[in-house]
């Protein structure tokens, strides 16, 4: 038997940026966790996901290919790393097994809906984990986001795949996204261990620690958002509106970098200044964009957490979802919490993940 987690993640800036290529972001994966458990079988497996999908789904093989009894699932994330993992399995002289593999996740609220931390990535990076030590394949951390990268964007065709970094690698990692038409191009014509090998064009990720002194409070207005649509909005106006949109690219970069600096170099005040920076620009984004990234709930999270000193600004994509707010030691969590619920907000109690081991 093998198990293996990971967790969700959350923006804290780079967010709309981050999805072109070689652009600055910066995550933090949360202790909120999706969980794989793989046990061999034999003649068939199965697999089961209590948040994705409530039916048992027995599987086969024909040859190497997996083959189902439901071709409907909605499991595409977990089939897309299962078939990446065993292709590379095949590479590394392994023989593939049938096995039952259930998944469990802590990213929804308890009446299914999503928090926004990135579920499909927590749940392909688990899968890709798991696997990989169910196979003995020895992946580092940087191989289970690769392999990881190209399961989800086997499925999804776009998308930075920053929270597949965060959830890889945890705690809070600076991320440069890599050129997807590269990866594209790769697939087509590489093994995966030839991928596994080579350095991605303008791929970087490194761990980043919050100083002592600040501490991160969430809220969620509990009300799901799709990041593709909104993310598809936005690539729209791109085309539409080419000055503006290279101001907010700039812009992005520079108060991204300064955040970065700013951990690095345990600058709390700069940090605090630079997410409350990123408000901003997202702020004008949506502007020139006619997107709703910041919901009048949202505001309300911001506003709450500002006026009693704290720094906050939407995570991810907006349009609903979460909120985090930055802030010393002595910012009265109890009263932002109370302030929040009178308005409808839920506070989740998250934490920063723990750093996983990069060996």
């Amino acid at each position: 038997m093998s198990t293996g987690k990971a967790p969700g993640k959350l923006y804290l800036a780079g967010e709309y940026a981050v999805v072109e290529t070689g652009f600055p972001a910066v995550l933090t994966s949360v202790n909120k966790y999706v969980t794989v458990t793989v046990n061999e079988s034999q003649n068939g497996g199965t697999i089961q996901s209590k948040n994705l999908n409530k039916e048992l789904i027995h599987w086969n093989r024909q040859g190497t290919e997996l083959v189902f009894d439901d071709s409907e699932s909605q499991l595409q994330y977990i089939l897309a790393a299962i078939k990446f993992v065993e292709k590379y399995a095949l590479e590394s002289d392994r023989k593939l097994s049938y096995y039952d593999l259930l998944v469990t996740s802590e990213l929804d609220s308890e009446d299914g809906k999503k928090y926004g931390l990135g579920s499909s990535a927590a749940v392909t990076v688990a899968v890709v984990k798991t696997l990989g030590d169910f196979y003995n394949l020895g992946l580092t951390a940087m191989d289970i986001y690769k392999i990881s990268a190209i399961s989800h964007l086997s499925v999804q065709g776009n998308g930075s795949l920053g929270d597949i970094a965060a959830s890889a690698f945890g705690g809070i990692v600076a991320y440069y996204s890599p050129d997807r038409n590269w990866i594209f191009n790769m697939i087509r014509n590489h093994s995966i261990t030839a991928i596994l090998a080579l350095d991605w064009p303008q791929l970087q990720i490194s761990s980043l620690e919050l100083p002592n002194d600040l501490e991160l409070t969430v809220g969620w207005t509990g009300s799901p958002a799709s990041t593709s649509i909104l993310v598809d909005r936005i690539a729209l106006t791109k085309a539409q509106k080419v000055e503006k949109y290279q101001h907010f690219l700039k812009s992005s970069r520079q108060s991204v970098e300064n955040l970065i600096n700013g951990f690095k170099t345990d600058n709390s005040t700069l940090i605090k200044e630079m997410f409350s920076k990123y408000r901003e620009l997202l702020k004008d984004l949506a502007e020139f964009s006619d997107v709703h990234i910041e919901t009048e709930l949202l505001t309300k999270l911001c506003d709450i957490a500002e006026n009693l000193g704290g720094s906050a600004k939407t995570s991810g994509a907006g349009g609903g979802d979460c909120g985090i707010v930055l802030s010393d030691k002595n910012l009265d969590v109890a009263e932002l919490i109370k302030e929040w619920q009178e308005v409808g907000i839920t506070p989740l109690t998250l934490k920063i993940g723990d750093t996983i081991a990069h060996a």
